[in-house]
C-alpha cells in the first residue's frame, strides 16, 4: 500500500515530462514567424533581422528589415517609387527584378513610406518580392519580403508582421539607437 504514492508521483512526474517535450516539438503557431539568419553578404549598413513564416497562410515568405541610418531625406521622407526601388534591398534578393504596378503609401509603426511589388528571378524561378521603404525624421526603416505566390498575399502578409507588436518595439529601438 505504500508503493501508491511513489507510482503515483512518477506518474506525474513522467507526464509533465511528455507535456513539456509536446511542447517543445510542436509545430509553428498559427502565423508564427521564425528568426533566421541574415541571408545577405556584407555591404555599407549593419544586418538586420530576418524572418521565415512557417504556417499555411504565409508559407515560405521571408522579411528581412533593417535601419539605414542618416539615410532620408528629411524634408520629404520617402517621396516616390524611385526611393523604394533604390534603397529597400530588393537588389539584395535578386539583381533581375521588374516593378509590377505603381507603389502606395503606407503606414508602419508610426512612420510613414510606400510600398511596391516586383518580380524577381531566382535560380528556382519567379518569384513575388515587395519592397518598403519607411522614413523617421532623417532615417529609413527598409523591409523587403519575398515568396511564391501574388503580390498581394506577400504584401500582406509582410505588412501583417511588420505591424506585430515584438516588430514594432524592435523596430523602436532600431530607429533611435544612435
Amino acid at each position: 500500500m505504500r508503493s501508491w504514492p511513489v507510482i503515483a508521483a512518477m506518474c506525474l512526474a513522467l507526464g509533465g515530462f511528455s507535456a513539456v517535450a509536446a511542447y517543445e516539438m510542436a509545430p509553428p503557431r498559427a502565423g508564427a514567424w521564425r528568426e533566421i539568419a541574415w541571408p545577405f553578404p556584407r555591404d555599407g549598413w549593419p544586418a538586420g533581422r530576418a524572418f521565415r513564416c512557417g504556417t499555411t497562410d504565409c508559407e515560405g515568405i521571408e522579411v528581412y528589415v533593417r535601419p539605414k541610418l542618416g539615410f532620408c531625406n528629411c524634408g520629404t521622407g520617402v517621396a516616390d517609387d524611385d526611393e523604394v526601388d533604390r534603397v529597400a534591398d530588393i537588389d539584395m534578393i535578386s539583381a533581375r527584378f521588374v516593378a509590377l504596378k505603381a507603389g502606395d503609401a503606407v503606414d508602419v509603426a508610426d512612420m510613414r513610406g510606400r510600398v511596391r511589388a516586383y518580380d524577381i528571378e531566382m535560380p528556382e524561378g519567379k518569384r513575388t518580392a515587395i519592397g518598403i521603404a519607411l522614413s523617421h525624421r532623417c532615417d529609413l526603416l527598409v523591409a523587403a519580403a519575398q515568396g511564391r505566390g501574388d503580390a498581394t498575399r506577400v504584401q500582406r502578409a509582410a505588412l501583417s508582421f511588420l505591424d506585430s507588436a515584438e516588430l514594432k518595439r524592435w523596430m523602436t529601438v532600431a530607429m533611435e539607437g544612435r
